[in-house]
């Protein structure tokens, strides 16, 4: 996957520290018609032969635990699975699916997966394989192009604001339900104790570039048009990018840090007070703060506030597709389907903390007795999928560029949106 250099890690450790820290208790092209014409159902029969798995070094290291029910009801199939270093995985899987010698089944990642999206890469998922409707609905469609869906979501994460609950009380505030609220909250942690009231991302990458184009949906953008030409430079577009940069100009976050290792130790120290990030941060901070219960007594989350539209952020996490080049489809589905179930589900969040995509699956005990994913819950169900474009990754890694520039006072905004918008149509998108 490109430019996972500086946050490999957290899909190393997202589940596995959250399962650690809390043991108690869009913008696409789908429509709902996401199978497809001509793809063979998959029956009931017991599945047979080999099934060879790529998936990437993180939550897929659980996978030779999590299927043994599967080869138990299905003894004449035989399932291999590969896995490879994060920062490797879209590079070898590439290279393999070119030289015909991919594997039957591969992970992907529903914010990065647009250029797979092809049925000269991907079979299509069978009609009535599983329920689309049982999924947070930007996971899948996240997989679907012009009516087809190609892949099946497996885990998912978003977005959320994660601040000192401790710093909040003191300050007598509550958690910002609108942008218009959120300066003034992160000035209240400051006034409570704080160095700075957000541990912003100061990395300027792809990862930045998605933190914008969240905020440009959350001021009523859009990133493509209907007609599927780019659409950056906006009145939204400037919104998002002067929204982010406001955190830096106000005082409530620095452009030198905390750097990426450096965020979870400030946010415990109170350098910071709080966070936009992924729910893989909570099962961290008694390991930063060296104190079990530590999280509990200081941490609270909340979802997004909302810009001039709503709070909607990005779905993410992992999908499932079977590959066009597979000899065992069959089986190959049989074993997506079991992944997709919400038994099995809860069985991988149980394992390695991975959150369910099958949003029944979060009734589960295991997963509901924990207030702190309350939050990413809520926002899940208020998501959206990014582009289904293959430079879609291009343009977010552009983006994090201008959103350092606007940051740092060397380029307006609207500047930066038409900065943006020349780049994209310079890199086109792919499409014919």
């Amino acid at each position: 996957m490109p430019n996972l250099s500086r946050r490999s890690a957290l899909r190393l450790t997202a589940g596995m520290a959250l399962g650690a820290a809390l043991p108690l208790a869009g913008c696409g092209r789908s429509n709902d018609t996401a199978a497809t014409a001509g793809a063979k159902k998959v029956d009931a029969s017991p599945a047979s032969g080999t099934v060879n798995v790529w998936a990437a070094q993180g939550d897929a290291d659980v996978l030779g635990t999590v299927v043994k029910p599967f080869r138990a009801a299905n003894p004449d199939v035989v399932v291999k699975t590969t896995l490879i270093p994060n920062a490797e995985y879209y590079t070898k899987l590439q290279a393999a699916i070119a030289a015909g010698k991919g594997p039957d089944i591969a992970q992907f990642f529903p914010e990065s997966q647009a250029q797979f999206l092809d049925s000269s890469t991907l079979l299509p998922v069978p009609d009535g394989l599983v329920d689309k409707g049982s999924f947070f609905t930007s996971l899948w469609d996240a997989g679907v192009v012009d009516g087809v869906a190609y892949t099946v979501p497996w885990y998912a994460y978003t977005y959320a604001l994660v601040y000192r609950s401790d710093l909040a009380k003191k300050a007598g505030v509550e958690a910002p339900k609108a942008w218009a609220d959120m300066e003034p909250f992160l000035k209240a942690l400051q006034g409570a104790g704080a160095a700075r009231g957000l541990g912003a991302d100061i990395g300027w990458d792809i990862f930045n570039g998605q933190d914008v184009a969240m905020y440009a949906w959350q001021a009523g953008g859009s990133l493509v048009t209907s007609d599927g030409k780019w659409n950056l430079n906006t009145p939204q577009m400037a919104a998002a990018l002067k929204y982010n940069a406001d955190f830096f100009t106000s005082g409530a976050a620095d452009t030198s840090g905390p750097t990426f290792l450096d965020a979870q130790p400030y946010f415990v120290s109170g350098k910071t007070a709080s966070m936009i990030t992924g729910p893989w941060v909570l099962g961290q901070l008694d390991t930063a703060a060296k104190k079990k219960g530590w999280t509990s007594a200081h941490v609270a989350t909340a979802p997004l506030p909302a810009g001039a539209s709503s709070s909607v952020s990005f779905s993410a996490g992992g999908t499932w597709g079977v590959l066009a080049g597979s000899g065992n489809a069959d089986a190959a589905w049989k074993l997506v389907r079991y992944l997709a179930a919400p038994s099995t589900q809860v069985a991988q969040y149980k394992a390695y903390g991975s959150l369910p995509a099958v949003i029944t699956a979060w009734d589960d005990s295991a997963i509901k007795n924990q207030p702190l994913l309350d939050a990413f819950f809520t926002q899940l169900k208020n998501t959206r999928a990014f582009p289904q474009i293959s430079t879609w990754q291009q343009v977010a890694t552009r983006l994090g560029k201008e959103m350092e520039a606007v940051a740092k006072g060397r380029e307006t905004a609207a500047g930066a949106a038409a900065n943006i918008q020349a780049y994209a149509e310079s890199v086109g998108t792919g499409r014919k």
